[in-house]
């Protein structure tokens, strides 16, 4: 199971809280988060990597970004 963050048109710090919100607190190990800005991809990927989560990008489409992250267990 995963959860998605849909983070588009947020700016930041938005995704990188919902996106520590849900690693933190959520139980589903497998999260995927949406953006749409370079600024938040990258704050994003610094924050999930901070939390010893393996990160994967998806290039962007049409100016989007899907960042799928995976939580220790």
């Amino acid at each position: 199971m995963s959860v998605t963050i849909d983070a588009r048109g947020l700016s930041c710090p938005q995704p990188v809280l919902l996106t520590l919100n849900e690693i933190r607190n959520g139980n589903d190990p497998q999260i995927l988060v949406l953006v749409d800005t370079d600024t938040s991809k990258e704050n994003v990927i610094r924050a999930a990597a901070s939390q010893g989560c393996e990160v994967n990008v998806e290039p962007s489409v049409s100016g989007e970004y899907r960042i799928a992250i995976q939580k220790d267990k």
